[in-house]
């Protein structure tokens, strides 16, 4: 029992206060959705409800988890998944001109959104076994990259450019935790510079292409593929200080905001809550963020500290990426706000990185002090 004598003792050593933040996000998240939907549970406040509520009980199960059953099943997990992205070009179901999906039946599975978490496990798990000598060579990175670029790869092909850059990007935050010398990331850095124009020219789809142009020239299509970058950015200035008002939102309730309800959610929320609504939520996001990397500060082997590290910034691109999608600072590129965006996949994600940092947290809090 607590010291209290009322709460059990496993139960008390939870971080209740980032399990509130949790909370008040995925709750606020449900009140922008019920707004989205003109004051109605249905279709997306409801759906979403469940399934948040589910992924955080989920979540909360996960971090009983033994620290170093994360470390066992890294690598396998990752060639699992790595099998399932094959198999989705080869078999996937086709949504939305994307294929992306495998379907099995009962459930429709998107692995490129758990190979989000992988890539990081198993690149953790790469840098824990490499010894410590050996990081600072060649050998030291090359392993890394193919087990970033396969996935990576497989995912453009899908297409699915903001998954794509999920995956690289977290893979690389651990690779650069990890100790790899600086001037690899710098010559890495010049060939992607290179390859850019490149993979704008002749890998991207047409469509991917566009918003990328879009991006550097937003009003050279208003009405046509300009259009979501411009009605996002006119939602957020025209919600001023405070907002409009819950359910007064105007450009989410006449249908001038397109997805105001998944990737542009900031947008309808920032109309009604305004400039205050915005800053608390990020706020929320900032915090919970930083007691991931404070989990990692903590930990006490290799492997848990790139993990947490690498789960805390894989949430934190989330956060950035959609809000310098919706604010016209970054490409379309279909990067949900999580747990607020309506959508299982991204919420899924979230809370998986969620319980893998509580259950880091927990072996912490049980380990001897050194």
């Amino acid at each position: 029992m607590s010291r209290a004598g009322f709460v059990p003792a496993p139960l008390a050593r939870l971080p209740w206060r980032v399990i509130g933040l949790v909370l008040a996000i995925g709750c606020f998240g449900l009140v922008v959705l019920y707004s989205a939907a003109n004051g109605s549970i249905h279709p997306w406040a409801l759906p979403q409800a469940v399934r948040f509520f589910v992924f955080l009980g989920g979540a909360l199960v996960l971090s009983w988890v033994p620290e170093d059953w994360w470390k066992r099943g890294a690598l396998p997990v990752y060639g699992v998944l790595m099998v399932m992205l094959v198999l989705v070009e080869l078999l996937g179901a086709v949504r939305g001109g994307s294929q992306r999906w495998l379907d099995l039946g009962f459930i429709r599975l998107q692995p490129s959104e758990l190979m989000k978490v992988a890539i990081v496990l198993a690149c953790a798990r790469f840098y824990d076994m490499l010894p410590v000598a050996e990081i600072r060579r060649f050998g030291a990175l090359w392993p890394a990259a193919l087990l970033i670029g396969f996935p990576g790869a497989l995912v453009m092909l899908q297409p699915d450019l903001g998954t794509a850059l999920m995956i690289c990007g977290g893979g690389a935050t651990v690779v650069f935790l990890a100790g790899v010398p600086l001037r690899l990331f710098v010559g890495g850095a010049l060939g992607v510079a290179v390859v850019i124009p490149l993979a704008v020219n002749f890998l991207l789809h047409d469509y991917q292409r566009n918003r990328v142009l879009i991006f550097l020239d937003p009003e050279s299509d208003p009405l046509g593929t300009g259009y979501h970058i411009s009605q996002s950015k006119i939602a957020i200035g025209s919600g001023g200080i405070w907002g409009k008002g819950f359910l007064n939102g105007t450009q989410s309730h006449l249908d001038y905001l397109p997805e105001g309800q998944t990737d542009f959610v900031f947008a309808t929320m920032a109309e009604e809550w305004g400039l205050v609504g915005g800053v608390l939520l990020i706020a929320a996001f900032f915090l919970v963020i930083r007691w991931g990397i404070g989990v990692s500060l903590r930990a006490q082997g290799r492997f848990a500290r790139l993990t947490a590290a690498g789960l805390a910034t894989t949430i934190f691109f989330y956060v950035a990426i959609n809000l310098m999608m919706v604010m016209g600072l970054a490409p379309v590129v279909g990067i949900p706000l999580p747990l607020v965006s309506f959508g299982g996949s991204a919420q899924m994600t979230t809370m998986l990185c969620l319980g893998i940092l509580l259950s880091i947290d927990r072996a912490n809090r049980l380990a001897p002090r050194r």
